[in-house]
């Protein structure tokens, strides 16, 4: 059994992580994707796990969660960052708290906002998973959701930069196919970032132009009650 198992969506290129503690078989999700609940139920099954928390970086605008699902089908716990306001989940995530899971497992929450207000990125085992705060070689848009150019420049420079150089990325999107990075990789060559002053960097998330997320007006209602779908509960 690995430690950690990592899932993508086509439609959306969207990553979700599974962690988890060999010795107890306790498991994490992080950003699950409702068209994937099967794949990770079956995970769970064929290693015997048992899901104790599912976890969001933020409301997603781009596809819907299955985190509903997942706690109806196993009693797992839903845990989101408190300033997105996801209220049907049970525990609601401030900056530095701190979730354990299995024998000495902790999972720290880290609040990254800019790409939206409530964003939160989370620190484990020498990983951080940074959502759309940070990209490999890139970063999370800023213009919808009360995202702020400038809050996300000081999220990313003060907050995830000043973790050591070999802690590794693990985003919730790429488009070019990889997996993960390095904080000291961003931090040298990211090209949304690096080697720019914050005034440079908010110029230039301003003038992205980019059109709005084809499934922000379905997904992000359904994702702030956790995507809950009765069919995937009702086994349909």
């Amino acid at each position: 059994m690995k430690d950690l198992y990592q899932f993508f969506d086509d439609d959306s290129s969207t990553y979700t992580y599974v962690l988890t503690d060999a010795e107890t078989k306790q498991a994490v999700i992080i950003d699950p994707v409702d068209q994937h609940l099967q794949q990770y139920m079956s995970l769970l099954s064929d290693e015997s796990l048992r899901l104790r928390y599912v976890l969001e970086t933020h409301a997603h605008a781009d596809h819907i969660t299955s985190a509903g699902a997942l706690c109806s089908l196993t009693g797992a716990r839903a845990a989101t960052p408190v300033h997105c306001k996801i209220t049907a989940a049970e525990i609601q995530l401030d900056d530095g708290q701190e979730l354990s899971f299995g024998k000495h497992q902790v999972i720290k929450a880290i609040h990254t906002p800019g790409h939206t207000s409530g964003a939160m990125s989370y620190f484990w085992s020498g990983k951080l998973f940074t959502g759309d705060s940070l990209l490999i070689n890139g970063c999370g848009r800023t213009d919808f959701q009360n995202g702020d150019a400038g809050t996300l420049y000081d999220s990313i420079t003060q907050r995830l930069f000043s973790y050591p150089d070999e802690t590794l990325v693990y985003p919730c999107h790429d488009y070019e196919g990889k997996t993960h990075s390095s904080i000291g990789e961003e931090r040298r060559s990211n090209e949304r970032i690096a080697g720019k002053s914050r005034e440079e960097f908010i110029r230039m998330m301003d003038n992205l132009n980019l059109p709005p997320p084809k499934m922000i007006d379905k997904a992000v209602p359904a994702n702030l009650k956790l995507g809950l779908n009765i069919r995937h509960v009702a086994g349909i």
